[in-house]
């Protein structure tokens, strides 16, 4: 290998320490926690160091949310779309969300919603990026649930977008009981809540034919 390829497989290395670092970082105290100065102390690398690799606070703190963000779509997209369309694969999506950040060993719970709340009311790049990946995640759901609507699983009038507004509603409410709460029974409501919400949509079963229909008994 090439000194140059050297040195840049050690720069793609550094990065990777750097962004696994202020992921972690994020989750635990959120993304305006997350300096040049902080990350420095964490790592054990030098300002001049991470300057190199970003040049502001703000690059770092999109940076770091758009690793948040492939790391969120490894743990939860990926493996629920080896799975077959319909209520299989939206419930994989249920599971594999509100699983992700103890399976990431994400010891501050899921960095993206500790965006979402920080950035809410904060107009700038941070809350500009929140809101693109958000849209893109409830566009996907909402293409899960439609597919589970035309495979005939939920009903033809189901409104997909208020189907996904409902579902995230339980996510919410899961972090919020599980996290702030300290819930022991906070993952098995989620389940209970996200499994009533599939059965007010569930399609009824078709009607037996009527060669299929028992005969009726004579008096």
């Amino acid at each position: 290998m090439s000194p140059q390829a050297l040195k840049a497989r050690k720069g793609e290395e550094t990065r990777a320490q750097i962004l696994d670092a202020a992921v972690q970082q994020a989750s635990e105290a959120g993304f305006e926690s997350l300096t040049i100065g902080t990350l420095a102390t964490r790592t054990g690398l030098s300002k001049s160091g991470l300057f190199a690799h970003f040049g502001s606070r703000t690059e770092l703190q999109v940076a770091a949310l758009d690793e948040a963000a492939r790391r969120f779509t490894e743990a939860v997209f990926l493996p629920a779309f080896q799975v077959p369309r319909g209520l299989r694969r939206l419930r994989a999506l249920f599971e594999n969300w509100i699983t992700w950040p103890e399976h990431a060993q994400l010891r501050g719970g899921c960095p993206i919603h500790a965006a979402s709340a920080e950035y809410d009311d904060q107009p700038g790049p941070m809350r500009d990026a929140v809101v693109d990946r958000q849209r893109l995640v409830a566009r996907e759901l909402a293409k899960a649930v439609q597919m589970a609507v035309d495979s005939g699983e939920l009903r033809g009038d189901t409104d997909a977008s208020q189907f996904v507004f409902e579902m995230f509603g339980v996510i919410l409410a899961y972090y919020h009981t599980q996290r702030v709460l300290g819930d022991s029974s906070a993952l098995a409501r989620a389940r209970a809540g996200f499994e009533r919400l599939v059965e007010a949509h569930r399609a009824s079963p078709p009607a037996p034919s009527p060669a299929t229909r028992p005969a009726a008994r004579g008096r």
